[in-house]
């Protein structure tokens, strides 16, 4: 897998577990799904960064997110 997709992947997981963790708390139940996809998207990103050589900047990022949809649109 590329790493660039991996990143983008986790970051639009993270984004997408913290409405889910603020939900689940203001409902007074445990955010259990959310707190699990949030490690899994933490882990992501860090497996990203660590694969990249060099890394990512802050810059490098709304690149990474334009690369993966041109690599998927035919």
């Amino acid at each position: 897998m590329n790493s660039d997709l991996i990143l983008v992947i986790g970051i639009v997981l993270a984004a997408l577990s913290l409405p889910a963790m603020l939900s689940a708390i203001s409902d007074r139940r445990r955010p259990r799904a959310a707190a699990v996809v949030a490690v899994v998207s933490g882990c992501l990103i860090v497996w990203a960064v660590q694969s990249r050589p060099g890394g990512y900047t802050l810059n490098d990022i709304p690149r990474a997110f334009v690369q993966v949809v041109a690599d998927l649109l035919p």
